[in-house]
């Protein structure tokens, strides 16, 4: 908070200082109609002050006192020169400007032309305009960021935060309450256990903009709470270039660090795993189907791949490759942007984790009961393809195809050692290898028509979504010794039936496809091109959906073969030679199924939705939008039970989501933006299957619920909007969210380890109020260092408030919302520099504490604490091909603090008790970029 107090001091103490000086305004019009001409550039001929007209055609420049010529320029408009204008300190000076038209000198053509969305003022005009409540970050300011991925990018957008480095959280709200859409189609998702997008896919070289919708309208889709996220790829080519970038990046505590690494495959560097870590295809499909020898001989099959190798960690690498193309296929105009991406990455962290039992004598739960130490090694490798085609068959026809592919691998290795003190009185040494990769490709097919009439507007989309994610052979064992002693560590090893977390092996895999289809048309009832912001529209559309996952999972654990003939020298072993060839056998270990009928599912799930809405203009002030959202929904789900039948889960659900938004514009730069909607959220498809899933740096189980309900939300907003020019803002809004029915987490009281599950809770409400500000420096100061600065600023505090109903055994009926944020706050301060192609830009980022589990009466909920990150960075062109880029992301590496409330008072502070604290490390890259 210092950091922002220190930003609006300063400006508050230039806006002073600048009283010393005079103050240029005026406005700039059309000599024959009359008319604003908008985005004029007027400057002080002979130096690099200037500015550019608004929306009414005003203009306004702080400048020295003296004599100035005053010059003003615009396409299509003779320029216009005005010498002797004077300027007297503390006073202004008005000049307005007429401009004439330059037709007598252009000859008469037909411009054919692609609207520029990617920067900050087409987005400043996409906002002003929108119908309803939305935000946004363009792509111009991407660029000026050291952001790698979306999930980064979306971190600068009021009310946005970011769960994971990979999910996005709205207001406040965890990710099941946000809809993501690639380029107007529902996203895939990456997440078996989650209905999450993982926008770390996309790298921000890919992004034209990313648009944030967070009141309804009848187009977007009906599911909702926190927003509707839609991120544009780039489309169309305006040139043929060429591009290549390399980036080196070096992370304190990692880089030249020895981290541990797998025996995996030769393709991990590619982001998969050629069936190296896979089961052998001769392997019994279960173990129960087979005994005595012969199950020592399929235990012989698996390979002894426990022992990890250690190496020292390179800087990271990131390489890119773009190419864009702009030809003509006969009398068509067509356009390709293709981009290729590549990564290769490490992290290693040194994790501390804590759990408590409960202090009788003080009243909380304080004693420990075990304390960890994890160093958790991991490396990541990614290869991203984007190729966008575009053809303008003419003016009023055009065809896009999209195409999206990412591949990612992921290779973790935990060595946790410490003590488990309650109860056991052990050190531990444990360890665990785990390896994912995930496949996502999204096609989509999109065509555009304008009628003759200049009035009717088609659209259609249709779609393809595969996503994969391969978890194979996810390992984990225990070993322990007295505390204290110096004794050898002994492996724990499972005598009769298989455990999840001693000597076992988990193997998973999702597979899911999705096609999809849509339709729009738009009648507006004035022409295309009026100059009107807002016409009268009338939108009629639908929307298809059908969704099919297969998933399958499959867990085993060595275990001794036989008692009464077990060689107990073998506990000593090193891992590496624990589970070799020889050591299978009678007097030695075998392998024992522990994959239940739960651990597989087939889902799933059809969505069709038809629309009705549009736009009406009830004056010049007072505009009214909305319409009606009709949304039919069959979620199937099948899987085993125990001890024989099936599972079957068929909720049909028919919504009927009305939403209704105004906006009255109060003067041509201010209005208030109001609207109500009802939305949904319904149960994900890993939700609903009874499948329970070990996790083994929470050292917790997580359970599925098939007797979950759809739940409906209420959402109102109002937002005051102010543009002191195109480029700049201020806004203040509040809102409010009541749930019926929300699906919340709840802690199952368990003698063991902890076991969360989702529940529907009887309703809730959230409510907030948030602020953004983007300021120019331009016209407060004379001086270029301060001209050249602007600032972007967005808060938002949050309120909410959960009833868990009677569901709530053992655990507090009233608590705040899982995963939600009090405050959020994020700041940029920009300086560029056209002039010597130089960028500098600090960003800043904090959220308040939220709930990271909750608690029962045995344990007490754990909150994530806030964090402050300081990012910097430097962009350098030089010449017109090459760029440099350098900068430090977390500069301030403050630790990552999970707390426990151990008195329950849902305070933190030094009462209460560490549950997990780490760091990321600072982060510092270069980079070049060399355009062709």
């Amino acid at each position: 908070m210092k950091f922002l107090l220190t930003i609006l001091t300063t400006v508050l103490t230039i806006n002073f200082a600048v009283a010393q000086q005079g103050t240029l305004k005026g406005n700039v019009t059309d000599k024959a109609t009359g008319e604003a001409v908008i985005g004029a550039v007027v400057f002080i001929k002979g130096t690099a002050k200037g500015t550019s007209t608004d929306y009414e055609g005003n203009y306004s420049l702080t400048l020295d006192q003296g004599t100035h010529t005053v010059a003003v320029t615009f396409l299509s408009y003779k320029p216009s020169e005005n010498p002797g204008v004077t300027i007297k300190p503390g006073q202004p000076t008005t000049l307005n400007i007429q401009l004439e038209d330059n037709s007598t000198e252009l000859n008469v053509v037909e411009v054919v032309a692609t609207r520029q969305t990617n920067t900050d003022l087409a987005l400043m005009q996409d906002l002003r305009q929108s119908e309803i409540v939305v935000s946004g970050v363009s792509g111009e300011q991407i660029a000026k960021s050291l952001d790698r991925d979306a999930a980064a990018v979306v971190r600068r957008i009021p009310g946005v935060t970011v769960m994971n480095d990979k999910y996005i959280m709205i207001r406040g709200l965890s990710e099941r309450y946000n809809t993501v859409m690639l380029n107007d189609a529902l996203a895939p998702s990456t997440e078996p256990d989650s209905r999450a997008f993982s926008f770390d896919i996309l790298p921000t070289s890919v992004l034209d903009r990313i648009l944030v919708f967070k009141s309804g309208s009848p187009e977007l889709p009906g599911e909702f709470g926190g927003g509707v996220i839609k991120v544009y790829t780039k489309n169309f080519a305006s040139e043929n270039t060429t591009s290549f970038g390399i980036t080196g990046g070096y992370r304190s505590g990692t880089t030249f660090k020895t981290i541990n690494t797998q025996q995996g495959s030769n393709t991990d560097f590619l982001g998969f795993d050629t069936n190296t870590r896979a089961l052998p295809t001769s392997f019994p499909s279960h173990l129960n189907n087979v005994g005595g020898e012969s199950l020592i001989t399929a235990a012989k099959q698996l390979k002894n791949d426990w022992a990890f190798n250690t190496k020292s960690a390179a800087p990271d690498l990131r390489l890119s490759f773009g190419l864009t193309r702009r030809f003509f296929v006969g009398n068509t105009e067509a356009s390709n942007l293709t981009a290729l991406s590549y990564s290769n990455t490490s992290q290693l962290q040194n994790v501390n984790r804590y759990r408590y039992t409960y202090n009788e004598a003080e009243q909380k739960t304080n004693l420990i009961e075990y304390s960890y130490s994890d160093t958790e090694s991991s490396r990541n490798a990614r290869v991203g393809l984007i190729s966008n085609w575009a053809f303008r068959l003419n003016n009023s026809n055009k065809i896009e195809f999209r195409n999206l592919f990412n591949q990612m691998g992921q290779s973790q290795v935990i060595a946790r050692t410490g003590q488990e003190v309650q109860g056991k009185s052990v050190d531990v040494q444990n360890f665990s290898q785990r390896y994912e990769s995930r496949t996502v490709y999204s096609g989509q097919l999109q065509g555009t028509h304008d009628a003759d009439d200049d009035r009717t507007t088609y659209t259609w989309t249709a779609g393809y979504n595969y996503s994969n994610r391969n978890e194979p052979s996810y390992k984990r064992i225990r070993s322990q010794r007295n505390i204290d002693s110096n004794e050898p560590f002994r492996w724990v090893i499972p005598q009769n039936s298989a455990t999840t977390f001693d000597a076992g092996r988990f193997d998973s895999e999702m597979k899911e496809n999705t096609v999809l289809a849509s339709g729009q048309i738009e009648r507006r009832f004035t022409a295309k091109d009026t100059v009107a912001e807002n016409q009268p529209k009338l939108r009629a559309g639908f929307y298809a959906e059908n969704k099919n996952r297969n998933f399958e999972a499959r867990w085993m654990s060595y275990i001794i073969s036989d008692p009464g003939q077990f060689n107990r020298n073998l506990l000593t072993s090193p891992l590496g030679q624990l589970f070799t060839s020889e050591n299978i056998s009678t007097s030695g270990f075998s392998m024992a199924e522990g994959t239940n009928p739960t651990d597989r599912y087939d889902a799933s799930s059809l969505l069709v939705a038809g629309y009705l809405g549009g736009n009406l203009p009830v004056n010049d002030q007072l505009n009214l939008s909305g319409g009606l959202r009709v949304e039919f929904n069959e979620q199937q789900l099948s899987t085993s039970k125990y001890g024989g039948g099936k599972t079957e889960v068929n909720n049909p659900i028919t919504s009927i989501l009305p939403s209704l938004n105004a906006t009255y514009n109060i003067t041509d730069r201010t209005l208030l933006r109001g609207g109500y909607s009802i939305s949904v959220n319904r149960p994900e498809f890993r939700e609903l299957a009874p499948f329970t899933y070990y996790d083994f740096q929470l050292n917790a189980e997580i359970r599925g619920n098939e007797n979950l309900k759809t739940a409906t939300i209420h959402n109102t907003d109002l937002r005051f909007e102010f543009y002191p020019n195109p480029t700049e803002i201020l806004s203040v809004g509040v809102f409010y969210k009541y749930f019926k029915n929300p699906i919340e987490i709840y802690s199952i009281p368990a003698s063991g380890n902890p076991i969360y599950q989702p529940k529907n809770a009887s309703n809730a409400q959230s409510y907030g109020i948030e602020t953004e500000i983007r300021k120019s420096f331009l016209n407060l100061s004379n001086r270029s260092l301060i001209q050249n600065m602007s600032l972007v600023l967005n808060a938002s505090l949050i309120e909410s408030k959960v009833d868990l109903g009677a569901e709530s055994e053992g655990q507090e009926r009233n608590r705040a919302m899982y995963g939600q944020s009090p405050f959020i706050v994020n700041a940029g301060l920009y300086f560029n520099d056209e002039a010597r192609d130089l960028q500098v830009n600090m960003l800043y980022n904090v959220i308040g504490k939220r709930i990271f589990t909750v608690g029962d009466d045995q344990a007490p909920t754990v909150y994530e604490m806030p964090r402050n990150v300081l990012d910097l960075s430097v962009t350098k062109g030089i010449g017109k091909h090459l760029e440099l880029k350098a900068g430090i992301q977390d500069l301030l590496n403050q630790k990552v603090i999970l707390m426990q409330d151990s008195n329950r008072d849902t305070k933190i502070n030094s009462q209460d008790d560490d549950f997990t604290n780490y760091k990321r490390g600072s982060y510092t890259t270069l980079g070049i970029n060399y355009k062709f």
